[in-house]
């Protein structure tokens, strides 16, 4: 249970007033096995040039159109390879900088893993 991966999927579009701090929120982390996956829909603002500033701290960025944001997490999903997947929207962050450690105890008490 120690060795547990967790990955977060962030779905945007345009959304370059928020994702930054949505980024910074996840690469803060204590916990450090995290892959965060971001999908982006194919922004017309500056967005993409913010998520690149981050490099090494995404795991995944796939830009390109999707079919709205249900298609967007749904491919995702289907990267991740964390024993807990989580979404967290662009506009949205993690509450502190040790909130994975915190909740990390409660994934194998419910028998997620």
């Amino acid at each position: 249970m120690e060795n547990i991966k967790i990955s977060i999927v962030t779905v945007v579009f345009n959304a370059q007033n928020t994702i930054e701090r949505c980024i910074e929120s996840v690469a803060r982390q204590g916990f450090k096995n995290v892959q965060h996956i971001i999908i982006d829909g194919g922004s017309t603002d500056d967005t993409l040039k913010i998520i690149k500033n981050f490099g090494d701290r995404i795991s995944i960025l796939i830009s390109e159109p999707d079919q709205g944001i249900y298609d967007a997490m749904n491919k995702g999903i289907s990267l991740a390879d964390g024993d807990v997947i989580g979404t967290l929207n662009s506009d949205d962050y993690l509450a502190n900088d040790e909130i994975l450690n915190e909740i990390r105890p409660f994934c194998s008490v419910t028998g997620w893993l």
